[in-house]
């Protein structure tokens, strides 16, 4: 078999011997976890022969364009597509997707976290299993603000954030202050703006679905984030989304990041991280409230009606969502690399608490964060770093394009909100939210 590198973005077919076999396509994000389950595959076509595997391997702004594109042509490009929270109760309404019904009892279905079978449902139907999930939570490195004599209490609070960036801000020595996703896309800089602007006791729509982006709130928090990521960030913030500070933070050069809770076990992994004996983990950070401070997400797997292979794919979907594949992460990886956030008997397992002093941590996150009331305000929609609604694909790539332009310069915080503005009212006119 030829092989191809780990993270290269393409199609790597792993098969079996030649013969009357199923081939499924599967669509993934190139995420650390995603890699290990395509690393893993082998031992599920040791259990499954007859079932061939093609994966396609994509960055996460990419990803969403394609499977998009796909699954609302009826292309049938995937089998198997990955998938959240915002598109799983969507596509399930719109009939794009095939439901996961009479599950076997040996799946444990009621063992996956309720928040986030919740998140994958829709008119009581679930339309995806959780690969993993996630809420988000601060990341700091122990002995740099050890050094400082800064404690982090256990609800650090932004102000406070702001503070120590400022102090531990040291460029000349390859450490940044603070490291925030900048990368323009609704996933990527907006889902970690969104919890910024709830805090700050902003929010996308009031009851009438007006944008409210040139509120006092929105340009308090893009204030807030515009400044810091610009004082004490590394140089080029509107590259580098989730992986890109994945990176820099496992390499040792940022002192603070605020991100997904599923990066813990690779900053804590010796195998993947230089800072794993150093980080500390500490809730997400607050302002003046703490509604929608922090976000419920899934990975998850779920199979396009488009589909001609429904029932070799589900049984993909019921391998690497199981407890059985967690065990196999374990036993292969080590404990601290296993899928986190979806199953309770994780949370339960001596050895993954043994491994993960973030586990207590990330499932408070999870269990707390409430997409049903993510402002302090009054909202017509549910999500928290996102609006559940079909047109937030545009409206949140769109903004975020003018966040990233405040950042670089272009335009000042009240032009660029302006201009966001003007443009969610157009697409929320034209969808016929308002006269």
């Amino acid at each position: 078999m030829k092989r191809i590198g780990r993270l290269v973005v393409g199609v790597l077919a792993l098969g079996g011997v030649a013969g009357a076999q199923t081939t499924i396509t599967i669509a993934t994000v190139n995420n650390p976890d995603m890699i290990v389950m395509q690393k893993l595959t082998p031992e599920f076509q040791k259990k499954y022969p007859d079932i061939r595997v093609n994966w396609v391997i994509l960055p996460e702004n990419e990803l969403r364009q394609k499977v998009t594109l796909d699954i609302s042509s009826g292309t049938g490009a995937y089998d198997i597509m990955t998938i959240g929270t915002y598109e799983a109760p969507l596509w399930g309404k719109n009939g794009w997707l095939v439901p996961f019904e009479n599950v076997p009892a040996t799946y444990d279905l009621n063992d996956v976290l309720k928040p986030v079978r919740d998140g994958l449902s829709y008119g009581g139907k679930l339309y995806a299993l959780p690969f993993y999930a996630e809420s988000s939570m601060m990341y700091y490195r122990k002995d740099l603000f050890a050094q400082k004599g800064i404690t982090v209490p256990g609800q650090p609070r932004w102000t406070q954030v702001a503070q120590w960036a400022q102090q531990l801000h040291n460029p000349r020595g390859g450490v940044y202050g603070i490291c925030l996703r900048g990368l323009p896309g609704w996933g990527e800089n907006m889902a970690f703006i969104s919890t910024l602007v709830n805090t700050f006791g902003g929010r996308w729509f009031d009851e009438s679905w007006r944008p409210q982006l040139t509120s006092p709130e929105w340009k308090q928090a893009i204030s807030f984030y515009v400044d810091l990521v610009t004082k004490y960030g590394p140089p080029g913030v509107t590259s580098n989304g989730y992986t890109e500070n994945l990176t820099l933070f496992s390499q040792g050069n940022c002192a603070m990041w605020v991100d997904a809770t599923v990066a813990a076990g690779y900053l804590a992994n010796p195998k993947t991280s230089k800072v794993a004996d150093k980080v500390g983990f500490a809730q997400a950070p607050i302002a003046v409230t703490p509604n929608g401070s922090h976000w419920l997400w899934s990975w998850a797997l779920a199979i396009p009606k488009s589909s001609k292979k429904v029932e070799a794919a589900r049984t993909f979907i019921y391998w690497a969502t199981s407890k059985e594949y967690i065990e196999l992460v374990g036993r292969t990886e080590g404990w601290v690399a296993v899928p986190p956030g979806t199953r309770l008997s994780t949370y339960r397992n001596p050895n993954y608490l043994r491994a993960a002093p973030f586990a207590e941590i990330v499932l408070k996150a999870i269990q707390t964060a409430d997409p049903t009331k993510p402002t302090a305000k009054p909202v017509p929609y549910t999500g928290i770093q996102y609006v559940s609604i079909p047109e937030f694909q545009a409206i949140g790539t769109q903004v975020g394009q003018f966040i990233a332009g405040i950042v670089t310069g272009r335009y000042s915080v009240d032009e660029g909100l302006a201009q966001a503005q003007a443009a969610v009212e157009k697409i929320m006119r034209e969808a016929g939210y308002l006269r």
